[in-house]
């Protein structure tokens, strides 16, 4: 169905996707979900071996996250419905909300999953009322609201799941059901704790940014004040929402490369081209910038990335992964339904073929019209996107999940020094819960890596020149994790021993990094230091053990290099096996010191990620108390110590 379709490179000349291509998309994945429905469609149990949670609540994820899909569908065609998804979607309500029916869905007061799946619901109902909700006969309508009531006074997580409850209250009061004003105002008093600088969300009270910031924590509040239109709350919130939306879509459009792909970072990555959502919820709540046609252009550059690499599949279905099937990047909650939150990318479909985000001519992204250097306080992240490669990269000084002082694992989805649009981080085996990529560690006399999660914030910033520079410190812990707590794609709390601090400086301009380490007086964690780059699929090499140790690994699309500095003299390149969605074998280059680190020494090492081999590195030298870099372009930066020592946390200012 989709390969049907021509490119259309005069109204779109980066992705050649048009409205015609969502829909194609959208339908040749509902067509494929029907396959797997039960006989009254109340239950969808899409192939693969039971998530945690198991196979009831498996296929209500799967009944309620194609729905999503459906309801945007049909909403963006004012009822329109040659598929006859709202009849086919009524029976299945009818039979999942009757407590008699062997089809029934689990319910709210039985398992917490059903929350979430009941927010999707309430969603679509109220966006597809005239042809779904006022058709449905009195007594299903009665059983719905039923279903959903348990919402009411329930617990719900302090992170997202807020707005589940909220969305759920807000469809059952509309429709004359019951519905507690209590927790409406309460959850709304919550979520506007999570809001951050620069329009950006903290999903609870730690330092956890990912993509639910634009999937759920701007999506939710928005839908609300439609669904909501007209109560003063709603309405006096709707700007200050939409503010905080478009200035965070700002950051949001630097975040995705010239190929589509999302940053790979953060839990959920299943949920694929749900990342989409944010820059149609743009287009749909009428935001001033960015403009229509390089919303249109994330978010078609999104979906079109995996379309083109296999998702869905064959059969038009979404397994567990990222590209192709890839298990590993499930969290223990995830079961063959939740990729469906995919869904979610959809939203544009809900935008009539007239929008302006349909009829306006693509825009390129920001990585394929200039290089840029760009400070994104909030998340203490640097991001710099190069034109050349189409590359962006993100060194992480803000995020791992946690909060400052604690002594976790250190979460491959959060916790590493960077992540990018091109690489995945090291999300199984040894060196998953044992960080070799994108880390500084110290090594034990056993071979086990530190962890850094807890660490400290110091300085994210811009200095005149336009490099960046950023610098967090924590201290060196190991931790014997509490295996029998879920994964949820966090870190994990246990036995903890505690060894040296370690002082992280970055300075980062183009594809480079000059990374700048200091130990600590050692303690019990007196160990080498190793400094890890990106992990890429490829050959790989190692330099000679001089005082210019240098790794590199390769391949046709990519390169990354390593090279360490004086007395980070050891290099090497590590395989990692099936630990990576981006291929079967991935290496990672790194440099170390040959014995233990030097208390109070400072090291520095230059790491590379780019679309070519890499020509001079840039030349490091220090200068008294300072650190002299010269970059490859010829610009020169002196960081000075009072820079690398100062503790200011996140600013995004000028130095």
């Amino acid at each position: 169905m989709l390969g049907e379709l021509d490119d259309d490179l005069r109204l779109s000349p980066y992705t050649g996707w048009t409205r015609a291509h969502w829909a194609a998309l959208a339908d040749r994945v509902l067509l494929a979900a029907r396959r797997h429905a039960s006989a009254s469609h109340a239950r969808i149990s899409f192939p693969g071996a039971p998530g945690g949670y198991g196979p009831d609540v498996d296929a209500l994820e799967g009944f309620a996250r194609t729905f999503l899909a459906a309801g945007f569908r049909v909403a963006g065609e004012n009822g329109r419905d040659p598929l006859n998804l709202m009849e086919w979607y009524a029976e299945g309500l009818a039979a999942g909300t009757d407590p008699g029916s062997p089809e029934r869905w689990v319910r709210l007061d039985e398992h917490d999953q059903a929350k979430v799946e009941a927010a999707s619901i309430a969603l679509v109902l109220h966006l597809t009322r005239p042809w779904l909700w006022d058709r449905l006969t009195p007594g299903v309508q009665e059983r719905v609201v039923d279903y959903l009531a348990p919402a009411i006074g329930a617990h719900y997580p302090p992170i997202n799941w807020i707005w589940f409850q909220i969305v759920v209250e807000q469809f059952v009061g509309s429709v004359g059901g019951p519905f507690e004003r209590g927790d409406i105002e309460a959850g709304l008093a919550l979520t506007d704790g999570f809001a951050r600088e620069n329009g950006w969300y903290a999903d609870g009270a730690e330092r956890a940014y990912d993509h639910y910031v634009g999937w759920a924590l701007h999506f939710y509040p928005l839908i609300w004040t439609e669904m909501a239109a007209g109560d003063p709350a709603a309405d006096a919130r709707r700007p200050v929402y939409l503010r905080r939306l478009e200035r965070y879509l700002h950051d949001a459009v630097h975040l995705v490369g010239a190929d589509g792909s999302p940053l790979i970072q953060g839990r959920s990555l299943t949920y694929r081209f749900a990342a989409a959502a944010q820059f149609w919820l743009g287009a749909r709540s009428g935001v001033a910038t960015p403009a229509p046609g390089m919303l249109r252009r994330a978010a078609s550059g999104v979906a079109r990335h995996f379309a083109d690499h296999g998702a869905p599949d064959e059969e038009g279905l979404l397994s567990l992964g990222w590209h192709r099937p890839w298990r590993p990047i499930a969290q223990s909650y995830s079961g063959p339904g939740s990729p469906y939150w995919a869904a979610k990318g959809f939203l544009g479909l809900s935008l009539p073929a007239g929008h302006p985000v349909w009829t306006a001519v693509e825009e390129p992204l920001p990585v394929e019209s200039h290089d840029y250097h760009r400070v994104v306080s909030s998340p203490g992240w640097l991001v710099s996107g190069t034109r050349t490669d189409g590359i962006v990269r993100v060194t992480n000084h803000g995020t791992d999940h946690s909060h400052p002082g604690s002594a976790l694992t250190d979460s491959p989805l959060y916790a590493r020094i960077g992540y990018s649009t091109a690489t995945s981080p090291v999300l199984a085996g040894e060196h998953a819960e044992h960080p070799l990529d994108q880390s500084v560690v110290i090594i034990t006399g056993s071979g086990e890596p530190s962890h850094r999660t807890g660490f400290e914030t110091l300085v994210v910033d811009r200095l005149p020149t336009g490099t960046l520079v950023g610098a967090s410190r924590w201290q060196a812990h190991w931790v014997d994790p509490d295996r029998t707590r879920p994964d949820h794609g966090y870190g994990r709390d246990g036995r903890v021993r505690f060894g040296p601090w370690i002082h992280l400086v970055s300075a980062v301009r183009g594809p480079w990094e000059v990374r700048l380490v200091r130990v600590s007086e050692a303690g019990d964690g007196k160990g080498v230091l190793r400094v890890g780059g990106w992990p890429l699929p490829g050959t790989g090499r190692a330099g000679e053990a001089t005082a210019t140790a240098t790794a590199t690994v390769t391949n046709g699309a990519a390169h990354s290099r390593v090279t360490g500095g004086r007395g980070l003299d050891a290099s090497g390149v590590t395989p990692a096996e099936d630990a990576s969605p981006l291929a079967a074998r991935i290496l990672v280059p790194w440099c170390a010191t040959i014995g233990p680190a030097r208390p109070g020494t400072w090291y520095d090492a230059v790491v590379f990620l780019g679309g070519r081999e890499p020509d001079e590195p840039p030349a490091v030298r220090r200068d008294g108390a300072a650190t002299v870099v010269v970059w490859p372009d010829g610009t020169t930066d002196r960081l000075e110590a009072p820079l690398m020592t100062r503790t200011n946390g996140p600013s995004g200012g000028v130095l």
